[in-house]
């Protein structure tokens, strides 16, 4: 299933998404007792994030139950700006409730071929399996060129098959991430895309509606398999797409 939801304007899109992760946590906890989450970066999901860290939401989820991960990262030490576990901590974790040990970053600080075979081994060992870990709810990004986690235009990242987890040069960065790959992020029960800005509308439509060409626009490769995907945007972002009922 693939579902898109419009949020009418940015108040609305943040705790429209705020409520969305609070929603599958407490669904999640409810089922299995417990609750995988994978974080994207970006600017996008910041002022989400800020708004789980609220008192109100402190309060509605055994937030000790909530395991988080990240999606991607950039070879950058923790305390970088550019670092999307920085983000996260600064906006979120650093004032919730979800205890320390609770959360696994990736070692953007170290060698990123040895740190992406590192955390797919310790994905690996906490969900217990040797299939294809499923986590509860994976969020993601949408960049200007379709990228989505690290999965750039035209990498060697979009044709693996077989990690969970691999170091990827990005060329038009300059630079190295680690970044979960595509069968991985399809395995999840849900994904979703935050997206917001009348900037994102055109390459939305272009994921959602334009043909097939994952090699041009990687999101394309995001498919709702045996779960659900979801695209949770503000107006301004959903003008060209066939929405789905409104929210907020």
């Amino acid at each position: 299933m693939s579902r898109l939801w419009v949020f009418n304007g940015s108040p609305s899109f943040v705790d429209g998404a705020a409520a969305f992760i609070t929603e599958a946590a407490a669904k999640a906890i409810a089922e299995r007792g417990r609750f995988t989450l994978a974080l994207s970066g970006g600017g996008t999901p910041k002022s989400v994030y800020a708004r789980l860290a609220r008192e109100d939401y402190r309060q509605r989820l055994a937030w000790d139950r909530v395991q988080v991960f990240f999606g991607d990262e950039r070879c950058v030490p923790p305390d970088d700006p550019d670092s999307n576990y920085r983000m996260a901590r600064e906006a979120w974790l650093d004032q919730g409730p979800i205890p320390v040990t609770n959360v696994h970053r990736i070692r953007g600080e170290d060698d990123p071929a040895n740190e992406a075979l590192r955390y797919e081994q310790e994905i690996r060992a906490w969900f217990r399996t040797a299939a294809c870990p499923v986590f509860d709810l994976i969020l993601l990004g949408l960049g200007d060129n379709g990228h989505t986690a690290s999965l750039f235009p035209g990498t060697a990242s979009l044709r693996e098959r077989e990690r969970l987890v691999v170091a990827q040069y990005v060329e038009v960065m300059r630079s190295w991430r680690v970044t979960f790959t595509a069968p991985l992020i399809n395995a999840a029960r849900s994904k979703a895309f935050l997206v917001r800005g009348a900037g994102k509308a055109q390459m939305i439509w272009n994921v959602r509606e334009g043909p097939y060409q994952p090699d041009v626009w990687p999101a394309q490769l995001i498919e709702p398999a045996g779960g659900e995907l979801h695209w949770l945007t503000d107006a301004a972002a959903a003008p060209r797409t066939r929405p789905d009922p409104q929210r907020g």
